[in-house]
């Protein structure tokens, strides 16, 4: 059997199959810690929701640890039992409870009934930098996005449009949402658990270890820079970065992406700080029209990952995708 479902020793002596009747009951109390919460669990699990998210979990080589179903969502049960043993997940735990109970552990509004339990894969630079296609990396670097809704779409986007790994920052005193949160998962449409990505990372220690790895890095804009001396420029530019000042102002198209590169996409409103888009090897600004002051920072990564897919899509037909 494949090592994909990880089978926990009972809890709470419930007899199988039995429904959970009491909120105080440890796995309610995990389930409502992951998905009303946002946490990971003790045992560092996320909580998934939603019969589309369930299944993208038990498709994943991921480890599961408890699949929940409320009394109306106990159909979903049927629908996912072919899955549940091709997938390896046979011998999985199956828990139950009352409607009312998950409503108060659930996240969403109109809860579907069914959710799980998942250990998120845990990436590290390395895996960043090993993708598993073989297609030259392409790195979505998410720094200081807030908004739950368009982190989930930027990852949900990069991975439709050829990305090999993201990375989630802080920037400045913004901080990047979790990308395991329930509504990143929900917004990603699965996205964040087939993504090898690397949470928690320190932007300015990501950026060093991207330039030491000959990955190029592109800075996405909605504004120029204000003026800078070249002496300043030089005095901060990042040691052996050959980017000055003057770093060109590119529109998506007029950038190569057949090679390595890791695209930075900024805060909401305060966009990439400037010491940071500075210190890219390029900036990308997409041209709008006049009176137009900028882009939601999710459709602007959309269209830049959808040029990268442009041009790398000719080179990679012919690589044996199985």
């Amino acid at each position: 059997m494949p090592n994909s479902g990880k089978i926990v020793p009972a809890r709470d002596n419930a007899a199988p199959g039995a429904p959970i009747t009491s909120r105080d009951n440890r796995w309610l109390k995990d389930f409502r810690v992951a998905l009303r919460g946002g946490l990971p669990t003790e045992s560092g699990c996320i909580g998934v929701e939603g019969l589309r998210l369930v299944e993208e979990a038990l498709r994943s080589d991921l480890p599961v640890e408890a699949l929940l179903a409320s009394a109306s969502g106990e159909r979903h049960l049927d629908h996912l039992a072919s899955l549940l043993a091709s997938s390896g997940r046979a011998g999985l735990r199956i828990l139950r409870t009352t409607d009312r109970l998950f409503i108060g552990l659930a996240d969403t509004e109109s809860p579907q009934g069914i959710a799980a339990l998942v250990r998120p894969r845990v990436a590290s630079f390395d895996d960043l930098l090993q993708p598993a296609s073989g297609v030259a990396l392409l790195i979505a670097v998410l720094a200081g996005v807030q908004d739950p809704g368009n982190v989930g779409t930027i990852l949900r986007t990069a991975e439709a449009f050829g990305a090999t790994g993201a990375a989630t920052c802080a920037s400045g005193v913004s901080g990047t949402a979790n990308p395991f949160s329930p509504k990143v998962l929900r917004a990603s449409a699965g996205a964040s658990l087939r993504l090898p990505i690397l949470h928690g990372v320190g932007l300015p220690v990501l950026l060093a270890q991207l330039r030491v790895s000959g990955v190029k890095i592109f800075a996405t804009t909605a504004r120029d820079l204000p003026a800078q001396s070249a002496a300043f420029a030089s005095s901060s530019a990042p040691p052996g970065s050959s980017v000055s000042f003057a770093s060109p102002l590119l529109s998506p198209w007029q950038v190569d992406w057949l090679e390595p590169a890791a695209i930075l996409i900024g805060n909401e409103g305060a966009g990439l700080p400037d010491d940071v888009a500075r210190s890219a090897d390029a900036r990308i600004r997409i041209p709008v029209a006049a009176g137009v002051e900028s882009l939601n920072a999710a459709i602007a990564a959309a269209l830049v990952f959808y040029e990268a897919a442009r041009q790398r899509l000719p080179h990679s037909a012919g690589r044996g995708r199985s």
